[in-house]
């Protein structure tokens, strides 16, 4: 076996032993990111809409995409790993399927949203996973240090935002214009008018010294948040 395809294997083992390890389940994206042939930024910008494919935040020559996902499978069958067909959707408020590929071809699509389960589980803890794995991601709104622009859609400015492929969209237009901004810092209260409300969006802002964006609260619905201050 030539040396480069070992050292592919033992990575991508290695990957999805981690993976496998940490949450009960390991699919073809935690092997990516894994291998570090995927960057958690071009996975993020995917799930927000903002790439139309996997693929395209993927610097590999597809020939090599395919032998990771031959090695990642194989490995898998062998040690008994169960496939589930899983959902993906973006993380945007229409909620569309996300594609893998640039040609869409259905079989490498479905191989891309296996994921691979644990023998070990129990049938509650597999419900469980599975529900959490398939979980819709949650909305991103994003507070802006700069207020200096303009949504793509209305042109109007200011405010928070979600990012979109076009570019910038108000709360108005992406349809989250009703909803509550709730600070964190009272998790009690947090978690109560989260379970309360049918809808709801993570608020980040982006910090200059750790170079990375945060948490600052949720938007919820107003009256969820009434209804768990009362109680």
């Amino acid at each position: 076996m030539p040396a480069t395809h070992t050292s592919l294997a033992e990575r991508v083992v290695r990957a999805a032993e981690d993976a496998l390890a940490a949450q009960g389940y390991v699919s073809p994206v935690d092997v990516l990111l894994g291998i570090r042939w995927l960057d958690a930024s071009w996975w993020e910008r995917w799930q927000q809409g903002r790439i139309d494919t996997l693929q395209e935040g993927l610097q590999v020559h597809p020939d090599r995409i395919a032998q990771a996902m031959r090695l990642f499978r194989d490995w898998a069958e062998s040690k008994g790993l169960q496939p589930h067909d899983a959902v993906y959707v973006a993380r945007t408020p229409e909620r569309g399927a996300l594609r893998f590929t640039y040609d869409g071809e259905p079989s490498i699509e479905a191989d891309f949203r296996t994921h691979w389960m644990s023998p070990a589980l129990s049938d509650k803890q597999r419900e469980r996973v599975i529900a959490k794995s398939d979980a819709a991601p949650e909305l991103v709104v994003i507070m802006p240090l700069n207020r200096d622009w303009k949504c793509h859609r209305c042109g109007k400015d200011g405010g928070m935002l979600v990012m979109e492929k076009p570019g910038p969209c108000c709360l108005h237009c992406a349809g989250l214009d009703d909803l509550e901004f709730l600070p964190r810092g009272d998790a009690l209260l947090t978690r109560r008018a989260k379970a309360k409300s049918t809808r709801s969006a993570v608020v980040v802002r982006f910090s200059g010294a750790r170079k990375r964006y945060e948490r600052q609260g949720l938007l919820l619905e107003p009256r969820a948040i009434v209804e768990a201050g009362r109680r």
